[in-house]
């Protein structure tokens, strides 16, 4: 027998736990001081949220940008990182971590990736998250085929007949974007009023009543059937018993994700109700060496938004370049003076 050959161990100036839009930006802000940088994410693509939930939807307070959906904002930040060659381990979380400030960081991933770091940036958003998945018999043997928790896709599920469940924004949002595409758009939810956008519901429901969609209402997922790891139908019921059977080719439950810090509530930081306290000016932890950006940090007055993450990015930024580079002035250039490695 062979013996495995271990994985190479990955060095770099900062691991980035998260690829979201304030993690990709952090490639950024490290590049153009000459930090190098490796990112991992438990979801299967860059993005965060703005990939696994709403890639359609607008959003409104990017400066620069009056409105871009958010799956454009992602291939805007992965363009802007690319050119310090981010090095991306997607689809795994970091399950180990030991080393200090002074030894650097020894980082294990659940798929074995092993990596050394100089400093480590928590970008992780809401915390390590993944879908709420409806307690269904069987419906493992379906996900990937015709279960779903996002669409990546819209143009995947052209001709399809699609049961969405849930009544959010993601369901709604999906079911009117789906719907000109689909063979039938069905709708399931436990009861007769939404939590969406009112103005979404509207159109719903208009559409509803034109017979463009069909509202399921108030149902909830009972059942699955069909062949091999290929939906046939999908069996709904009501609260007293009564029964309905739909067809269908594809199951999308957006019963929202599940969040967490995960492992990270296991690396000895500080935390306050699932965020990790920092010192603004630097988004430095409690741990030396380890700094928190975006939703999963907080101060006093923190105020979660995007472009806030952005900010204090470019802090955490500075503040390991002092970190890994001690004694060296750190002379502030603006990059419309220093340019973009790579870039005209």
């Amino acid at each position: 027998m062979n013996a495995s050959i271990p994985a190479p161990i990955v060095e770099t100036d900062v691991a980035v736990i998260g690829a979201g839009p304030v993690g990709l930006f952090t490639v950024f802000q490290c590049g153009m001081l000459g930090l190098s940088c490796t990112v991992i994410d438990a979801l299967p693509d860059i993005g965060g949220q703005c990939t696994a939930v709403y890639p359609e939807k607008p959003i409104y307070d990017i400066p620069g940008f009056p409105r871009v959906e958010a799956a454009s904002l992602i291939a805007a930040l992965e363009q802007q990182a690319a050119p310090f060659a981010p090095l991306y381990l997607l689809g795994q979380q970091v399950v180990r971590v030991s080393g200090t400030v002074h030894t650097g960081f020894d980082l294990e991933t659940e798929k074995g990736n092993k990596i050394k770091a100089k400093a480590i940036i928590i970008a992780a958003g809401a915390g390590a998250f993944g879908p709420n998945r409806p307690p269904l018999e069987g419906i493992e043997s379906y996900e990937g085929t015709s279960v779903f928790y996002m669409v990546r896709r819209r143009d995947d599920f052209a001709g399809k007949r699609i049961v969405i469940a849930g009544g959010g924004d993601s369901a709604v949002d999906w079911a009117l974007s789906l719907a000109p595409i689909a063979a039938r758009v069905m709708v399931v939810h436990r009861r007769d009023n939404f939590r969406a956008a009112p103005e979404s519901v509207m159109r719903m429901q208009a559409m509803a009543d034109a017979g463009e969609i069909d509202l399921v209402v108030p149902y909830q997922l009972k059942a699955l059937d069909g062949v091999g790891a290929h939906l046939r139908h999908v069996t709904v019921a009501t609260m007293d018993g009564t029964e309905k059977v739909l067809e269908a080719d594809v199951l999308l439950p957006f019963f929202g994700l599940a969040a967490s810090l995960g492992p990270i509530a296991d690396w000895g930081l500080a935390v306050d109700r699932h965020h990790i306290p920092v010192e603004p000016s630097t988004a430095a932890t409690s741990v030396p060496g380890i700094y928190a950006v975006g939703d999963v940090a907080t101060y006093p007055q923190k105020l979660k938004l995007i472009l806030t993450g952005f900010a204090e990015v470019a802090q955490a930024a500075h503040a390991i370049y002092r970190q890994t580079h001690p004694g060296q002035d750190l002379h502030m250039e603006y990059s419309t003076t220093k340019g973009v490695p790579g870039l005209a």
